[in-house]
């Protein structure tokens, strides 16, 4: 009697969502299947990947990061593309660290005007995170979605503490929220039903559970992730069925071993090669996870995320 692979048919989808406008737009989501179990269903779009750019000098960047991306760190609009034009980044995620009360404090005028800048250098969609200030969150994305009213943006961290106004200048100016919570399933649905009762339509909801790095969570985040899908797939749950974010190359650069000179730690093996694969070993469990966005920092990792991605694809 000849085998027959057993099929799971799942009851639910998640939702296809259009990030960006124009030509330079991208359907991302969409998918009836846990990821890239094709065999079992429908995934018409892949995952893509948003390469990171700060809007100001980054400090204590580890020296493969500096060789790779050091050049464009004082203009935000030329780091933007030179991320798209040769490391082939599919997004732009600009991250507005300067904006942080204990920082630089920069304006929400200021932070507006940066991302206007990085939004006429580059075509493809933008990602927008504020620097992790509750309050200066809010100011700070009501005055970018107010200034990039004419080209739709994913904008947060929106969080349980400023969702309100973070979502009411989404509604007013058009724009998608990037809801995020601390890596618990019932924390990220209930996020999302908040925002939709404020009215935002859940085709324009991006959830990002957080995560954690290689060696540093990633179980923990890969568990809450897969659950979220299982229960946005198997149990058709409507709250649970938006696109995923990960924000990961912070948490991937930030561990001590892909941080570490190799002088300091000389059994370790190269630097470069060892940053490089944490950030591609941490992304690829998390689009393994779901996530349908991989917000990442090096290039040599971003080339061996859409291989993989391809590869795992053509499968």
């Amino acid at each position: 009697m000849a085998f027959q692979e057993p099929i799971e048919k799942m009851s639910g989808r998640i939702r296809e969502i259009t990030v960006g406008g124009g030509d330079g737009a991208l359907v991302i989501g969409g998918e009836n299947v846990l990821p890239f179990y094709a065999w079992e269903g429908d995934m018409p779009n892949k995952p893509v990947v948003a390469m990171e750019v700060y809007d100001t000098t980054p400090e204590g960047w580890p020296q493969p990061l500096v060789d790779a991306l050091g050049e464009v760190f004082h203009d935000p609009a030329m780091w933007a593309r030179a991320c798209v034009e040769q490391h082939g980044a599919d997004m732009i995620c600009v991250q507005l660290a300067s904006t942080d009360p204990n920082a630089a404090d920069t304006s929400p005028e200021d932070a507006a005007g940066t991302v206007k800048a990085v939004a006429a250098a580059v075509d493809v969609p933008i990602i927008v995170y504020g620097s992790g200030s509750t309050d200066k969150d809010a100011e700070v994305l009501k005055a970018v979605a107010e200034a990039m009213v004419d080209r739709p943006i994913a904008m947060g961290p929106t969080t349980e503490d400023n969702f309100k106004p973070i979502t009411a200048a989404a509604l007013a100016y058009g724009h998608i929220v990037v809801a995020e919570t601390p890596i618990d399933v019932n924390m990220a649905k209930q996020l999302n039903i908040l925002i939709s009762q404020l009215g935002l339509p859940p085709e324009r909801i991006l959830l990002d559970p957080s995560t954690g790095a290689v060696g540093y969570g990633i179980e923990y985040s890969f568990t809450v992730s897969e659950r979220l899908r299982l229960a946005a797939l198997g149990q058709n749950d409507d709250m649970t069925q938006m696109p995923m974010i990960c924000n990961l190359g912070k948490e991937a650069w930030r561990s001590k071993e892909a941080k570490t000179p190799v002088d300091e730690e000389p059994t370790w093996g190269d630097a470069h090669n060892r940053g490089v694969l944490w950030e591609a070993t941490t992304a690829i469990t998390m689009a393994a996870s779901g996530a349908n966005v991989l917000v990442m920092r090096h290039p040599e990792s971003v080339a061996l995320i859409h291989k993989a991605i391809d590869g795992l694809m053509e499968s």
